[in-house]
């Protein structure tokens, strides 16, 4: 099956993009959160937060790539995640996909930073994963 690969900077935009969306997501969430947890300095207050946001954002990111393969912001830019046959992610597959970004990104974005060395320009997760980032025609 061939594809069509977005190019380098339809990514990028789209990351950048991504990035605000998760800012407002994660906004919201902290809200919430600081409403329920009202003592901030409590010894389990801070691994509990981020332990709460990192499945936030798991949970965004997973839904919407297992339901219809497009975060918000790659249906803005026409881009679409689907497994190296061309298939849906299963749960799974997304699961370990938002793991292992999550890991690169820790590291300096070294994940993100790898599709620049990579020979078909594919991200870390996605080269361990199996998945690829198509463009749809439009």
């Amino acid at each position: 099956m061939t594809f069509m690969f977005p190019g380098f900077w339809r990514r990028i935009i789209c990351l950048l993009y991504e990035f605000l969306i998760l800012l407002a997501i994660i906004f919201i969430a902290s809200f919430i959160f600081h409403l329920v947890f009202r003592d901030t300095n409590a010894s389990y207050f801070k691994p509990l937060y981020q332990l709460y946001l990192l499945f936030v954002m798991g949970y965004y990111f997973i839904w919407f790539w297992t339901h219809g393969g497009q975060t918000l912001a790659m249906q803005a830019w026409k881009i679409r995640i689907v497994t190296s046959e061309g298939q849906m992610l299963s749960n799974r597959k997304a699961i370990i996909r938002y793991l292992l970004a999550v890991t690169g990104t820790l590291f300096l974005g070294a994940g993100f930073l790898w599709a620049l060395i990579d020979r078909e320009h594919l991200y870390l997760h996605d080269r361990l994963t199996g998945t690829r980032l198509i463009k749809i025609a439009t």
